[in-house]
């Protein structure tokens, strides 16, 4: 119940924060004044000569924020000359004056960034949001709110911008013209507001709240991970509750996309029902702390290796990787020859980013020295964000023949700054006389597609039949940005049938091993099929180019159809 009267509680907020609601704005750009990052008091009456003010709310660890700081920075020179005035607000509470420092010397912004303290500001203008902007005209009448462009949303990246929506409503008022589109849909973080209840009640952080994050969230959620913002104290969380809980409402977070209707999965990431109450009843009952000598200890991840020490590093290329600040940035590959004169057996292989910040995903292929292009069955081995890597037990091994070399494919997500990555892989060898079986990469592939336009529901299948007796010990869907939905069914020798894994709403931007809980054994002759749907209209809000047919092709605004496989063959 308290729960119920929580959520009725926020979306009455909401209804009274409204923009859309009679605002006194002239007497807010009379009143407000409030410190800079520097500490230095900035009047927003200061901007008077300004025909144009522009409002936008920033958190320093958004991640929208992050891209979009140095968007509304190049906006801001661009209409210097037209002295339109940009001002950058935090509300969040989360958010330090050293933190808005450090924001604005990475992102190199020169327009002021003030601090909103107790987020009056942000209450008085029905903020929610950051990135969230709002154009004033001379007469500091609001013209223009909502978002900055649609090139960014939640788990999307345009390669550019279609609809530059804060860009449009400025020049529009500049030459003396009614805004086209006064009003749009602001995405990104919630606005870390200050809670004015006093906690209450028996779950607590310490107690309770924490085993969850530890066991579901602090791996990513961590100093120099990607996780965008750090989950590992009380104080860290303060502030994101209200983030955290629309992302796991709409099952972004933990990153997850198996019906779990079909198949038992040993890397299940999903929240219990059980924890997701916790989390609510804590937020609802105001987040009270608890005894911190309640505090479960830290848990322990490995700097180094989570295999045994390498027996071979190897680097990704000879020079790092340029990631830039903004925009898309397609696979790249790079080949590498490392040196192996014998054929090599392999238990166990990890590959690492040197760059967490940037490197969304890694797939380290081998290409044979007879292959005449890329066997996409042999994958050596993966990373994505709360991956692991493979570490086979009982004489299991992976073989390679002797003057393979290996295709590092990189998946970088620019995050508002230029960096450079040298990503590399970590492998440990065995005897062959200790092998006992080796594991085997399959797939069920077809490049023989051709998406119509527009079309949102586009089916391409590829089957994989099993020619021996076989163990199968995970399955990992690929597709591309047009990618909807995957499946893996099973059709027995015996006539039966079975869903193995059912993905109904595949994400590109995580690119998911499901490991089986217990192998399943495949009777020869079973047939494995693959089904994909694509969405290639309008409604995929990462669709490049809803006009387009779309085929095979590498680069994510083509398309693939991959069921990969992991399996042990054991015999007839």
């Amino acid at each position: 119940m308290k729960i119920k009267f929580y959520l009725l509680g926020v979306a009455l907020f909401a209804m009274m924060v409204a923009p859309t609601l009679a605002v006194d704005y002239q007497s807010v750009f009379r009143e407000y004044k409030l410190d800079n990052n520097y500490g230095k008091q900035v009047a927003l009456q200061d901007f008077s000569d300004s025909p144009i003010v522009v409002l936008a709310f920033l958190g320093t660890e958004c991640p929208l924020a992050k891209l979009y700081g140095p968007k509304l920075e190049g906006m801001s020179q661009e209409f210097a000359d037209n002295n339109v005035a940009f001002i950058g607000i935090s509300s969040n509470k989360q958010d330090s004056l050293t933190e808005l420092t450090a924001y604005v010397h990475r992102h190199q912004i020169n327009f002021p960034i003030l601090k909103d303290v107790g987020n009056r500001l942000a209450d008085a203008l029905g903020a929610t949001r950051t990135p969230e902007v709002f154009v004033f005209d001379r007469d500091r009448s609001l013209r223009y709110h909502g978002r900055i462009d649609d090139q960014y949303g939640v788990g999307y990246s345009r390669e550019k911008t279609e609809d530059s929506d804060l860009r449009n409503a400025i020049s529009e008022l500049l030459a003396g013209k009614e805004v086209s589109k006064p009003e749009t849909k602001a995405i990104g973080c919630i606005i870390g507001r200050v809670k004015t209840s006093e906690p209450t009640g028996e779950i607590t952080f310490s107690r309770d709240v924490a085993p969850i994050l530890n066991a579901r969230c602090v791996e990513c959620h961590r100093d120099g991970e990607i996780g965008p913002f750090t989950l590992t104290s009380y104080q860290d969380v303060l502030g994101w509750e209200d983030t955290i809980l629309e992302v796991i409402d709409d099952n972004r977070m933990p990153p997850w996309n198996a019906n779990p209707d079909y198949g038992h999965f040993a890397n299940d990431a999903r929240l219990s029902a059980d924890e997701i109450a916790t989390l609510k009843a804590w937020v609802a009952n105001g987040m009270p702390e608890g005894d911190p000598a309640d505090m479960p200890p830290p848990p322990e991840f490995v700097d180094g290796w989570k295999i045994p020490e390498p027996d071979q590093i190897i680097e990704m290329n000879d020079q790092p990787f340029q990631v830039p600040a903004q925009g898309v940035v397609d696979y790249q590959r790079f080949i590498v020859d490392p040196g192996w004169k014998e054929d090599k057996f392999i238990y166990a292989a990890e590959a690492r980013p040197q760059n967490r910040a940037v490197v969304h995903h890694i797939l380290v292929f081998v290409i044979p020295p007879d292959a005449r292009r890329m066997d996409l069955r042999n994958v050596l081995v993966g990373y994505a964000p709360g991956s692991l890597p493979i570490h086979y037990d009982d004489g299991l091994a992976l073989k390679v023949p002797a003057g393979s070399k290996l295709l590092f494919e990189m998946h970088y997500t620019p995050n508002g700054t230029e960096q450079t990555d040298m990503s590399y892989a970590g492998v440990c060898f065995m005897d062959e006389a200790q092998v006992k079986r080796t594991v085997q990469g399959q797939i069920a592939i077809t490049n023989k597609f051709l998406i119509p336009p527009r079309d949102p529901n586009y089916q391409v299948q590829a089957d994989y039949r099993s020619r021996q007796r076989e163990l199968l010990l995970a399955m990992t869907p690929h597709m591309h940005v047009r990618g909807k939905s995957f499946r893996y069914e099973a059709f027995y020798p015996d006539g039966t049938r079975e869903i193995l894994l059912d993905v109904p709403k595949y994400d590109f931007n995580w690119q998911l091993k499901y490991i089986l809980q217990e192998p399943k054994e495949l009777p020869q002759g079973t047939r494995i099929q693959c089904t994909a749907v694509y969405d290639n209209s309008e409604a995929n809000l990462v669709n490049p180019d809803p006009d387009r047919s779309v085929g095979w092709g590498d680069q994510s605004w083509d398309e693939m159809m991959i069921g990969f496989m992991d399996t042990i063959p054991l015999g007839e």
